[in-house]
């Protein structure tokens, strides 16, 4: 007879965690990421324990087209900060893993370097679930490293689309990665991505590509030119970088720290991270309302009767939500 896994004992998690434990803070995200209630008990207790601990990394968002060289840049950058004495931590956030069931950092060998760093910590998204679930694990996997002594969280959109604005509103600063010869359209980039921005750096500045990645900074400045900046205290800077040389990565973190340091000064750093706090609060309150709409007996099968009528149009959409709504107590 096979043998019952052993429950973790939160307490001893804790204490390897905070002693820099990589294996302990593995099985601690693989907690954070589990379905079983038991497991998410103890996952949220566990958080609830190494909250004292958390909140002091530097958490930086990157995105970028595909193709731009995000994994490059991200190894690069993320050796040269461990060679500067900083424990490194990578996280994805991949809503493609909804889909598949795979993740696109499961093989770390995109990351050369960082995977075998002592000082590095890779870990993808889960695998399963919605964008917002990923996102929710995501940010306790960051509390997470935080305890474990990780300084820098690197936070890369492997998606596009919701994803990056989902990732902004979980870090600090937000880097869009863009490619030489901006072209037609700035590449089709939207708005919205330029508007979330803290700085624009176009990759794949070395040889040839200098010149194209001059012009096409060029072109993302004016963009930026005609946006409001989001702070007074920070108008977002546009550079030219090679993760592959890596040329540009010293002044590029040097602006992140600029960046850090004025809105400490300002206060808006810690108003910030209060506001990303109580959003994340909110988001996981309406998925977990979610989830009881879809498991609750009384609700589950009526759910699947009204998607039907919904869909072939026999029931308007907002007679279904009061129906549902009443259902589950929410309306008189």
């Amino acid at each position: 007879m096979t043998p019952k896994p052993r429950t973790p004992d939160p307490a001893l998690l804790a204490k390897d965690i905070t002693n820099g434990n990589r294996a302990a803070l593995a099985r601690a995200i693989t907690l954070v990421e589990s379905k079983k209630a038991d497991h998410r008990r103890l996952a949220h207790g566990l958080i609830q324990d190494l909250l004292p601990l958390t909140g002091k990394a530097l958490r930086v968002g990157i995105t970028g087209v595909p193709g731009v060289g995000k994994s490059t840049t991200i190894d690069t950058l993320g050796s040269n900060l461990t060679q500067a004495g900083h424990k490194v931590a990578v996280l994805a956030v991949d809503p493609s893993s909804t889909r598949t069931g795979g993740s696109i950092l499961g093989d770390k060998t995109r990351m050369a370097n960082l995977a075998v760093d002592l000082n590095a910590f890779i870990r993808p998204s889960p695998s399963a679930g919605t964008l917002g679930g990923v996102a929710a694990k995501t940010r306790e996997t960051m509390l997470l490293c935080e305890a474990a002594g990780f300084d820098v969280i690197l936070v890369e959109t492997v998606g596009i689309g919701q994803s990056e604005t989902t990732v902004a509103d979980m870090v600090d600063f937000f880097l869009v990665l863009m490619l030489p010869g901006a072209g037609d359209e700035l590449q089709g980039i939207k708005k919205g991505v330029l508007e979330i921005a803290d700085m624009i750096a176009v990759n794949k500045a070395e040889g040839d590509g200098a010149t194209r990645a001059r012009s096409a900074a060029s072109d993302y400045r004016a963009a930026l030119h005609i946006l409001a900046p989001k702070s007074p205290s920070w108008t977002p800077p546009v550079i030219t970088i090679s993760g592959l040389a890596n040329e540009g990565l010293d002044h590029l973190w040097q602006q992140v720290e600029v960046f850090r340091d004025r809105m400490l000064a300002s206060g808006e750093w810690s108003e910030k991270r209060s506001r990303q706090q109580v959003a994340w609060m909110w988001d996981l309150l309406q998925q977990r309302m979610l989830e009881a709409l879809k498991s609750n007996p009384r609700t589950a099968d009526r759910l699947r009767s009204l998607e039907g009528d919904v869909r072939d149009g026999r029931t308007a959409v907002s007679l279904a939500v009061d129906e549902l709504s009443a259902l589950m107590g929410l309306t008189e």
